[in-house]
């Protein structure tokens, strides 16, 4: 989810409309106990039947929320060049896997292809691996992208593709993995939970009874002030190991752009996003994308304790500038009348500048470590 497509006013809580999925939540919870925050958004995104990537019409401007690709083929083109280029640094292999974790409507990678199209021995080179579970966006995805006899293929895990030198990109799709809260008490650090309201018919946030196991990754208690949150994510840093074994084993980059943080700093970036708005998290769940920053700085120790080296992270902006924004969008431009150029412009602006999406999305480059510095993060 963009962050910069979410309205800054929340509202107050909508009229309760309970969903199954929420039936369901609060049947198991009255059975079993309060919930991590990590199984909720588990299953808020991904139940098979009542999940929000397998039942809502996510992506755009007639969905929920806008990602950088659908704002500006730019963006699309610019890693497609860069994707090029970090195949040339690899010494150009014969074969490669190029995969998408969370491809979307497969917008961003169409751009990829065509800008790719510099090098016809990229594409004769490429296996497309699109890392996605859900039914209905692989769908979309097989429009979009069936043709010209790529070879394009879908897995449900990342453990499903096979082992070959590898070019990964991740748009938006860290910040979708679940994360798990912890907050400071008095006596040290307890899990946030979600349970029931008093009367037991809603969602509601709640603390274990329990203090925090010792081994978790949670700062110093003297660090944190009573009532500050921590938040940290197995499935990130298990999905960024699983990603630096195989750039290190088999040789390879992986481009990661999302919005966060870098550094492990306290506070609650628990959010959801309806018809391009901040939605209540516990609201309705199914029918709202459910996400939270991504911490780089743990992304970038995990790569580096499994051998990957790592560049940056560095801002969007910054990111998109290196690569040849500002000569890409005069490109477009040219020839067009006033209100095409104004729209590339526009949405040039949009994906790049501090006060959009410029400043909160970040972009890190893990790659196997006998690399140069890839393009766009040398100084």
């Amino acid at each position: 989810m963009s962050a910069e497509e979410a309205s800054p006013k929340e509202g107050g809580k909508p009229a309760a409309q309970q969903t199954a999925l929420e039936e369901r939540l609060i049947e198991m919870i009255k059975l079993n106990g309060p919930i991590s925050i990590a199984d909720y958004i588990a299953d808020a995104l991904g139940h098979p039947h009542d999940g929000y990537y397998n039942s809502a019409n996510a992506i755009g401007a007639d969905g929920d929320f806008t990602t950088a690709p659908e704002i500006s083929q730019i963006f699309g083109e610019l890693i497609g060049l860069w994707l090029v280029d970090a195949w040339q640094a690899m010494g150009a292999p014969q074969e490669l896997n190029l995969i998408e974790l969370g491809p979307g409507r497969g917008v961003l990678m169409a751009d990829i292809l065509r800008a790719a199209q510099v090098r016809p021995e990229f594409a004769k080179a490429a296996d497309i691996w699109l890392l996605e579970t859900s039914g209905r966006l692989r769908h979309e995805q097989q429009k979009r992208l069936r043709q010209d006899g790529r070879r394009i293929h879908w897995a449900d895990k990342f453990s499903d593709i096979p082992a070959a030198p590898a070019l990964i990109v991740a748009n938006e799709f860290f910040d979708c993995l679940p994360i798990r809260q912890f907050v400071r008490v008095k006596n040290g650090w307890r899990e946030r939970l979600i349970g029931l309201t008093p009367s037991e018919d809603a969602l509601a946030f709640t603390l274990a009874a329990t203090p925090a196991a010792p081994d978790l990754p949670l700062p110093p208690a003297n660090d944190a002030q009573e009532g500050d949150i921590f938040e940290f994510s197995d499935a990130q840093r298990e999905f960024m190991a699983d990603i630096s074994r195989m750039l290190t084993t088999t040789d390879g980059r992986a481009l990661i752009i999302d919005y966060g943080h870098i550094g492990a700093g306290l506070g609650d970036t628990l959010q959801a996003v309806r018809r391009h708005a901040f939605w209540p998290p516990l609201s309705e769940p199914g029918r709202a994308d459910v996400t939270a920053h991504v911490d780089f700085a743990a992304l970038a120790r995990i790569a580096i304790e499994n051998g990957a080296a790592v560049h940056g992270p560095i801002t969007q902006g910054v990111f998109l500038e290196r690569l040849g924004l500002a000569a890409r969008v005069h490109a477009l431009s040219s020839g067009k009348t006033a209100e095409e150029a104004a729209t590339i412009h526009s949405g040039a602006h949009r994906i790049a500048a501090p006060s959009q999406m410029g400043e909160i999305f970040k972009a890190i480059c893990v790659s196997a470590p006998n690399l140069p510095c890839p393009d766009g993060f040398d100084l």
